[in-house]
């Protein structure tokens, strides 16, 4: 098994809905041996783009290689890039271990491996019964599985933690970093901005269907999150004295705290040596990446929730809704992810 060739090319991939722009000639390339993180707003074109890569879509323009080729070109496509996009299409009448028994046979593959990936999500003890009754948590656990069965370098995956609980969110993550570590290529989409930092090392993020930015997660919160100092002294009044008019602005927080803007710690270290003021603390603050997120797209963003056309507020709806076989895997979570719990007369 290569892990040293899964880099992925998209060049100039252009996506059109009738007159609608969803992908703009959009260009990027995912490294392996790291977690490259895909983001944006709802409406950006992420699952599109997504799409048009694996030639689910049409696009108009552009190309996308998996080393060198076409997803159509790879001869044997589920043992070079595992591809989970919809955890939820899935023929409901098919037990899990039937569904992977498919995927397996169209790609020659053993039927022990189905066992092998079953164990490794933890669906071993529900294999027999049929996805109808799975849920959404359980589902994309089962899609995890599928796109394991070839032990490909190249995985793809759009909004992973959909249904998942906390610990089923955080096993995606440790099994999703582990590949990653191996060498592997990944290519997450996800909105939960929180364990994208926890999991990402690089960050592809768009807007509209353009790139606003390519870099590393820690380039992109310096470049587009807020900083402050924070600061706190018993003499606060007289260094807020010192500071006024020479920096953005001051947050009091109480009598002996502040949030110093548009000021360095050097800047308000040295003031409070003029002035012979004592310092509890003084450290520099940077926002996280949902801050740098919400500030990057604010100028992209379709959708905004809790208004309506016109800026009014929106009213709400209160109806209620209806690894590698040889390797290491994290244990995997209980197959209850919220709501998984067996319903009367059968799952």
């Amino acid at each position: 098994m290569c892990f040293t060739c899964g880099v992925i090319e998209v060049e100039n991939l252009t996506k059109r809905f009738g007159g609608q722009v969803a992908v703009d000639h959009l260009s990027f390339q995912v490294q392996e041996g790291r977690v490259t993180g895909f983001l944006g707003p709802n409406g950006s074109g992420k699952s599109t783009t997504m799409r048009c890569m694996l030639g689910l879509d049409r696009h108009q323009a552009g190309a996308t290689r998996f080393d060198g080729q076409s997803f159509g070109q790879l001869a044997r496509p589920l043992t070079q890039v595992g591809a989970l996009l919809d955890a939820g299409y899935v023929h409901p009448a098919r037990t899990a271990q039937n569904h992977l028994r498919w995927l397996a046979a169209t790609n020659g593959m053993s039927r022990t491996r189905v066992g092998e990936v079953l164990d490794m999500v933890g669906l071993h003890d529900v294999a027999r019964r049929k996805l109808k009754g799975f849920s959404l948590g359980m589902r994309q656990r089962l899609g995890i599985a599928s796109i394991m069965l070839g032990d490909p370098h190249t995985l793809i995956l759009d909004e992973p933690g959909n249904g998942l609980d906390p610990e089923g969110i955080r096993w995606v993550r440790d099994v999703l970093r582990m590949f990653a570590d191996q060498g592997r290529t990944v290519f997450v989409s996800s909105h939960l901005l929180s364990e994208m930092n926890l999991m990402a090392d690089h960050l592809i993020v768009i807007g509209r269907g353009r790139l606003i930015d390519n870099c590393s997660v820690d380039e992109f919160v310096g470049r587009h999150a807020t900083r402050w100092v924070r600061v706190r002294s018993p003499q606060l009044g007289r260094l807020l004295s010192a500071l006024h008019g020479r920096v953005e602005s001051i947050d009091t927080i109480d009598d002996s705290t502040a949030e110093v803007h548009g000021a360095t710690t050097e800047m308000v270290g040295e003031a409070a040596a003029r002035q012979g003021v004592v310092l509890h603390e003084l450290a520099q603050q940077t926002g996280s990446l949902e801050d740098a997120f919400l500030k990057a797209t604010a100028d992209v963003v379709d959708f905004r929730a809790g208004e309506a056309p016109g800026g009014q507020p929106q009213a709400w709806n209160t109806a209620p809704a209806g690894p590698p076989s040889a390797g290491w895997m994290p244990p995997p979570p209980p197959a209850s992810d919220g709501g998984d719990a067996p319903r009367e007369g059968g799952w």
